[in-house]
């Protein structure tokens, strides 16, 4: 009907019962299973991705108050997406179109690229290049960014999957997550520094979900003997969804959908991230991306 598919281009990846899809529109995650159990939650080919589902979040995870920063005597502006909040949310690229460049003959692995255009409200053209593999340990996403302008680009990155319950429910599931401070945020969901992890923010022995609300993000992550930390979404369906990432992660996201339209607490978005919000105009943890520098993250998911 003439009509262009809000997905975009399918990859299906597959691996003994694992299946895969991934889609060309931001470079998104839209179908994780291991044999019938849901690892995140599946989207429709033709439905746009609802609340991010699976996306890549670059050249900023999370939020930019105003849609304005200030870099070398100059102010910025991109455009406000969460009016209510007055926010630019997720970076440029969630709903973007990116290209298949790479795909293994045994359908296990597919790299996707796009290169950020320059604009006046980020002039650098950053590519990205995400990498979606099957392993026999589960999904291993590897991401790389490029920075081809002359200068240095402020970046970040984040990804937005929503696990699955499977047929639980999210307020049957438990949350654990190894860090040890909590982001304290303002009415915008905005930053204002970080406090220690204590009573329902302290996720390293496992936080019952039950009538919890999470919008909220932890630094300081905790690392195992491989540098890698780590979150699990335990359900009452006994199965686990366990998820890392490595060094290039220094937050984690946490949000349980609560008002979300097409979530409403189906699912709970685990997020890695290379920085917090507003890191464009805070400074925090902002990667400064120079003329050819490369900065990558790799993470993961498994059902456990």
């Amino acid at each position: 009907m003439g009509v262009t598919n809000p997905t975009g281009l399918q990859h299906t990846l597959r691996l003994g019962d694992q299946h895969a899809v991934v889609t060309a529109v931001g470079a998104s995650l839209r179908e994780y299973r291991v044999g019938a159990r849901d690892v995140v939650l599946p989207f429709d080919e033709d439905a746009i991705a609802p609340a991010f589902s699976g996306a890549v979040l670059a050249p900023w995870p999370n939020r930019l108050a105003d849609g304005e920063f200030d870099r070398d005597g100059r102010t910025y502006e991109v455009p406000v997406t969460e009016h209510g909040r007055r926010n630019a949310l997720h970076g440029l690229v969630a709903y973007v179109a990116f290209d298949a460049v790479e795909q293994a003959d045994d359908g296990t692995s597919v790299t996707l690229e796009h290169t950020i255009v320059p604009t006046p409200g980020y002039p650098w053209a950053v590519r990205v290049r995400v990498t979606y593999t099957l392993t026999a340990d589960g999904l291993v996403v590897h991401t790389a960014a490029q920075n081809l302008s002359p200068g240095v680009a402020p970046y970040g990155v984040g990804f937005h999957p929503w696990l699955s319950p499977g047929e639980a429910s999210v307020d049957g599931c438990t949350l654990t997550l190894g860090a040890s401070r909590h982001v304290t945020v303002d009415e915008r969901l905005l930053p204002t520094g970080h406090e220690p992890v204590s009573g329902v923010f302290d996720l390293r022995g496992g936080t019952a979900l039950r009538g919890i609300a999470f919008d909220d993000a932890w630094v300081e992550p905790d690392r195992d003997d491989d540098g890698l930390t780590w979150a699990r979404l335990a359900s009452g369906d006994g199965r686990t969804v366990a998820m890392w990432a490595d060094s290039g992660c220094a937050a984690w996201q946490v949000c349980t959908g609560d008002g979300i339209p097409l979530i409403e607490r189906r699912g709970v978005a685990v997020e890695p991230m290379s920085c917090i919000a507003d890191a464009f105009r805070t400074g925090d943890d902002l990667v400064e991306l120079g003329g050819d520098d490369v900065h990558e993250i790799t993470w993961g998911l498994r059902l456990e």
